[in-house]
């Protein structure tokens, strides 16, 4: 053999150099280990961070108590218009009082869900203070009905309606602002029975009602010696009322009949009908004709009748009479009615509108100005939500945006009040400077004086139609976007998620849901309501 020159060359030919050896391979294990690591540092610094965040909304810090030289802010009612108010105002501003029947915001979207058990009646439920005690100065919550408002004295008065009372249970206090934020109560239309006999879905205790009703329903169809006749009057549950509560409701009865029924009452499942009635010639007027449609198709694939052009005449014990679309009257046997068919003024509102019978004389609510001041109180009285009437629907959207704007508002006024102040105190200074501040002021006074509008903004329309499937109508450009399915259902839940007032209401609902998706629904009897 002949070595020439350089190493590596035998013989006049190149010899390549070996390739470098590979990397040592990571075991199994420490990739494992790795893994599991991280996952571990992720779940332990997201605990830390919600045990956090979770302390610190159970332990707000101390507050500034009410001022002698602030005037009175009194609101009334604690639904979507008084808490979104509640939620951004500043309450230096003002000495805030709440009084309301029910200390806590009640979500009323997912009402229906709460009435099938999908979720837990305390998911859906923030209290009030936990609320104003996170604010800068106190606010005092009064849980009480008000019965009067004058408007002359400026004075409220209101009753304790709870079930325990003590000596004092109705007094009288005074304001400078009212928030007349009381809502609405549900409209019957005078028809006989419907108080009596059916259910309806507007507060708490109605989902619960309804859920001990049709646990009852099932209870009693499964009683020995039951006829069929009866097991399928039992178990035909009505529903009255087209709009976005009454197609929810049915779509969460439908899920717990396939979803769970079906498993635990096999013999009556299949005896289980589901009536939808409504007076107008469709469903869900607020949405486009192409989400209608698909609501109607999806309901007759689940076996859910639709009956439009159909009047309710009377609601008896055992059955519901019609009114057809041939002008027929038809008794239809059932075990269960449901109302979910439209709003009425309470009392007080009625009371209170009667107070200034010039300006208001319109049926439907509270006649209010551009700014929601409500007309003839001088710019004392705010009325918001359901209880006004303006061109708005009366949906949480427009009462939640109201309550906003009332509160930018009334930050406003607390500015144009304290200059009136200021301004009367160097009436009385001649100093040069005095003079030069006032005029200051006083340009500052017509600024403030001017008012923005209030203006809706729609933000779209969400229905949840049962079978895991949603609809939703949503402004696109100078349009809508009509929108409905599986991928709907998602981005319905992960709205009304970023809807909720508060992290503790999250994490309930999304508990709720994947408890429900794990276990099923819970149908022990134990509910009893008063």
């Amino acid at each position: 053999m002949v070595v020439h020159g350089d190493r590596g060359r035998i013989c006049g030919m190149s010899i390549p150099s070996p390739p470098p050896p590979p990397p040592p391979k990571a075991s199994l294990w420490k990739r494992f280990l790795q893994v599991t690591g991280g996952i571990t540092l992720l779940t332990v610094a997201s605990g830390v961070t919600l045990y956090y965040v979770a302390q610190k909304d159970r332990t707000p810090g101390p507050q500034l108590p009410h001022d002698p030289t602030k005037k009175t802010l009194v609101i009334l009612g604690s639904g979507w218009g008084a808490t979104s108010l509640l939620n951004s105002l500043d309450t230096i501003d003002y000495n805030v009082i709440v009084i309301s029947p029910k200390n806590y915001f009640l979500f009323t979207p997912l009402l229906p869900s709460v009435a099938v058990g999908t979720l837990s009646p305390r998911s859906i439920l923030q209290p009030t203070r936990y609320v104003t005690r996170h604010k800068k100065r106190q606010v005092t919550v009064i849980e009480a009905s008000a019965t009067d408002v004058d408007p002359i004295t400026k004075t409220v008065t209101f009753a304790d309606t709870s079930e325990i009372q003590g000596l004092v249970s109705t007094t009288t206090i005074p304001y400078d602002y009212l928030i007349f934020a009381v809502g609405a109560e549900v409209q019957t239309f005078n028809i006989p029975g419907v108080r009596e006999h059916a259910c309806f879905m507007k507060e708490l205790e109605d989902a619960e009602k309804m859920q001990r009703r049709f646990l009852d329903c099932l209870e009693s169809a499964a009683f020995p010696g039951q006829t069929v006749d009866e097991i399928k009057r039992l178990l035909h549950m009505v529903v009255v009322g087209g709009g976005p509560t009454g197609i929810e409701l049915s779509g969460e009865l439908h899920d717990f009949l396939e979803q769970d029924l079906r498993s635990w009452y096999p013999e009556l499942a299949e005896h289980v009908r589901i009536s939808l009635v409504e007076a107008l010639p469709s469903v869900l007027p607020s949405f486009s004709k192409q989400l209608i449609d698909y609501t109607e198709s999806t309901f007759k694939e689940a076996k859910i009748d639709i009956l439009t052009k159909t009047m309710v005449k009377e609601v008896r014990d055992k059955s519901v009479v019609l009114q057809l679309p041939d002008k027929s009257i038809a008794e239809v046997p059932c075990g269960l009615v449901v109302w979910a068919a439209g709003n009425t003024l309470r009392k007080v509102t009625r009371d209170l509108m009667a107070k200034f019978p010039d300006v208001q004389t319109n049926r439907r609510g509270i006649a209010v100005d551009e700014c929601l001041r409500m007309l003839g109180s001088n710019g004392t009285i705010f009325a918001l939500g359901d209880c006004t009437a303006t061109s708005y629907a009366p949906t949480a959207q427009v009462a939640s945006q109201q309550g906003a704007y009332l509160a930018r508002v009334l930050a406003q006024i607390a500015k144009k009040d304290e200059l009136e102040l200021r301004l009367k105190e160097l009436q009385v200074s001649t100093e040069p400077e005095a003079k030069e501040e006032r005029e200051h002021i006083e340009k500052r006074l017509v600024k403030l004086e001017k008012l923005r509008p209030f203006k809706y903004s729609h933000q779209g329309s969400l229905a949840y139609i049962g079978s895991e499937r949603a609809i939703a109508d949503l402004p696109f450009f100078n349009g809508n976007l009509a929108m409905g399915g599986v991928a709907t259902f998602l981005f319905w839940r992960s709205a009304y998620l970023s809807t909720l007032f508060s992290m503790r209401n999250r994490i309930l609902v999304a508990t709720d849901w994947l408890y429900v998706k794990l276990f099923g629904r819970d149908v022990s009897h134990y509910i009893r309501v008063d």
